[in-house]
């Protein structure tokens, strides 16, 4: 190793899910939603001024904090949006994890928890999930630096009791407990309502997936003023201007039409439901899921055969080949109609094995 590279912060990155471009594709590997934003999104794009484009955004996003705060009545005071919620994370690792004990999270769930903490040298420790891939909440009855958790978890889509997570929040009052809630509008409980209190909580969101804007970048956190001020804090000292005016104009558009919002999530909600039910036909198993994707194993196939078989029809899944996961696929759920084509696939690539 050369002098200077002794002082350069080394990490193993974050591998995101694969961006294929197949014209005949059904792509179910990266939790995105298969329904086009809010139809108001479109209209923002069509008539954004371009000449506005020469000026700064506004640094605080006002627009778009008070149309989340608004949504989920929370004062503007509660509410943090950045680039998505891995930049929402990011800067919540690095304003609240900064003590020497170690941080909490599960061993398997979001794989850019230990990238973040590798990255800001925090030290961690990963309780195991139990043998159904659920959350022991007792794990984390214990002195530590802070704690994080999806719930729903990923890849597993098992969602935690809200009753569960308020005891951990509860028994971790001298911790920040963050709840990263990216899947939770797809059936599950929100902790947003322990916000007010408890003072030591953060909820997490996106509009990735929910709200179909993976491709533009916006997520939010949702806690009491002064968490909420330490984030500024630390985001100003960052970069001051991390939403852009098309971001913002465009977050509030999606924020403001509710019912289109709930008839995607129920549309996706109903797709799952039927996918489950075609999937235990076909000799799958999985927890329940309150996410937009299944975390399945199959009873004789192995997840690594399928994957391989999926992928030469142009039909791509998550596999994660290590560890516990290796005979799992998440499976994100598409249209009805590319879930039924897969569903297809499954069916005579199975009877013909």
């Amino acid at each position: 190793m050369k002098t200077w590279e002794e002082n350069i912060r080394m990490v193993v990155p974050y591998t995101p899910g694969e961006q294929p471009n197949q014209p005949d594709m059904i792509k179910l590997n990266t939790n995105e939603n298969p329904y086009p934003p809010a139809p108001g999104v479109e209209e923002i794009l069509h008539n954004m001024p371009v000449d506005k484009l020469r000026l700064y955004p506004d640094p605080t996003a006002g627009d778009l904090v008070r149309a989340v705060a608004s949504y989920y009545q929370l004062d503007e005071n509660q509410v943090f949006v950045g680039v998505g919620s891995d930049d929402v994370l990011a800067m919540c690792f690095l304003t609240f994890f900064n003590g020497k004990k170690p941080i909490l999270f599960p061993d398997i769930t979001y794989s850019f928890y230990d990238v973040w903490a590798d990255l800001f040298r925090i030290p961690y420790e990963r309780p195991v999930l139990d043998e159904n891939f659920h959350i022991r909440k007792e794990d984390y009855f214990r002195e530590n630096g802070g704690v994080i958790f999806p719930n729903p978890n990923a890849p597993t889509g098992v969602e935690m009791p809200l009753a569960d997570i308020e005891e951990i929040i509860r028994r971790n009052q001298d911790s920040i407990v963050i709840v990263d809630e990216a899947y939770v509008d797809f059936g599950a409980s929100s902790a947003l309502p322990l916000i007010d209190k408890y003072d030591n909580l953060l909820v997490v969101q996106t509009f990735s997936k929910s709200r179909s804007m993976a491709g533009m970048r916006i997520g939010f956190a949702c806690a009491n003023p002064v968490l909420i001020k330490y984030l500024n804090d630390v985001k100003y000292s960052f970069n001051s201007y991390t939403m852009d005016r098309t971001a913002i104009a465009a977050g509030v558009a999606a924020m403001e039409d509710v019912e289109y919002f709930r008839e995607t999530c129920r549309k996706i909600i109903e797709t799952r439901e039927w996918t489950k039910e075609e999937l235990r036909k076909l000799g799958f198993s999985f927890e329940d899921s309150k996410s937009n994707f299944i975390f399945a194993s199959h009873e004789t196939c192995p997840a690594e055969e399928l994957f391989q078989a999926l992928r030469k029809k142009h039909i791509y899944v998550r596999y994660f080949p290590k560890g516990r996961t290796h005979n799992h696929l998440r499976i994100t759920i598409g249209t009805r109609e590319e879930m039924e084509a897969f569903v297809a696939f499954l069916e005579k690539y199975l009877n013909h094995r």
